[in-house]
């Protein structure tokens, strides 16, 4: 279980942008192979029949060092170290014998393992190369656990679930966090629950109420009900980050509010709002939408609206009333 953070941290507005392009782009974190790896006795901190502790600095170094690598730095990756932030994750998970548990980015193993332990499949999901002998060897006691070795946007959940429930859990990418949440959350077949660990700053957008509402707070709160379970500090990663993370518990509604092109209107009218963050609402709309200001008034005021606020100021439940008046000025259901 591995987190990486920005090489250079930015503002939270910029952060989504930068996603996106970054994702474009399909940079990849990559444990940095050594050469002649130095030899380090072995030391038998394991339990008796299991995997080793992942969480053991000692044991994760060797254990890298075997197979010839270390964390780079210079791509910054961090492996989870800590039991705490790991018994925080498990037990917000709500896991049960019979679940099957997908987890993207999966390192190491130190999260598989404990999941393995706990639910009848799991599904690891991991494109680093480099690193994937060393998960197929933490996770080689465990029949249950399934390795997928692909970028984890490729991982469609009905080609590896069907239509039976699962649980995400995970520690997700920094850098294209809100892609990630997307793509799952939007599937066919999304995850009855996620559990994340994601940076703090980013979960803070998540669970922000109306007043500090982001497009990616507004875009998780349209699909379920999300909570900051666990602040988790930068020393319980290997070798520590600059920013600190959380654990994000998202409970998903049985239905969205909206679906097929109603939702696609919802989302589209969000992205026009919120494109230029200090302007108000209604020259937003009327600049990227490219509606009318009779038009947009109209909108609003059916809305009930002000026409002055701006984006981060409305609730949920406003850009829901909002998109239903865009759809009932055109003459579409929802």
């Amino acid at each position: 279980m591995t987190t990486t953070e920005p090489r250079d941290r930015k503002p939270a507005s910029e952060i989504a942008a930068a996603e996106k392009e970054q994702a474009n782009a399909l940079p990849r974190r990559r444990m940095r192979v050594t050469p002649h790896p130095p030899i380090i006795p072995e030391e038998n901190t394991s339990p008796v029949g299991g995997p080793p502790d992942l969480t053991d600095r000692g044991t994760l170094r060797r254990l890298l060092a075997r197979h010839g690598l270390h964390p780079n730095k210079s791509f910054g990756q961090h492996l989870l170290v800590s039991r705490t932030a790991l018994d925080a994750v498990l037990e917000a998970a709500d896991l049960a014998p019979d679940d099957e548990a997908l987890e993207v980015g999966a390192g190491t193993g130190v999260l598989t393992v404990r999941l393995a332990a706990r639910v009848r499949r799991v599904v690891a999901v991991e494109l680093d190369r480099a690193i994937l002998p060393v998960l197929r060897e933490t996770t080689a006691p465990f029949a249950n656990v399934e390795i997928l070795a692909r970028n984890l946007l490729s991982v469609a959940p009905v080609d590896v679930f069907g239509t039976a429930p699962y649980k995400l859990v995970a520690n997700l990418p920094y850098y294209i966090t809100s892609l990630t949440l997307r793509h799952f959350l939007e599937a066919p077949n999304p995850p009855r629950l996620l559990v994340v660990m994601v940076q703090r700053e980013v979960a803070e957008r998540i669970v922000a109420p109306a007043g500090g509402l982001s497009l990616l707070g507004l875009s998780v709160q349209f699909y379920g009900h999300p909570a900051v379970v666990a602040h988790v500090p930068a020393d319980a990663f290997f070798p520590p980050p600059r920013v600190e993370s959380a654990i994000v518990r998202i409970d998903l509604s049985s239905q969205p509010p909206l679906t097929g092109d109603a939702r696609e209107r919802f989302f589209g009218i969000a992205h026009a709002g919120f494109a230029e963050k200090r302007k108000q609402l209604h020259n937003n709309l009327e600049r990227h939408l490219g509606a009318s200001r009779e038009t947009v008034a109209r909108w609003l005021a059916t809305a009930d609206i002000a026409p002055t606020r701006r984006a981060q100021t409305l609730s949920l439940g406003e850009w829901l009333a909002l998109t239903r008046a865009v759809l009932a000025d055109a003459g579409e259901g929802t």
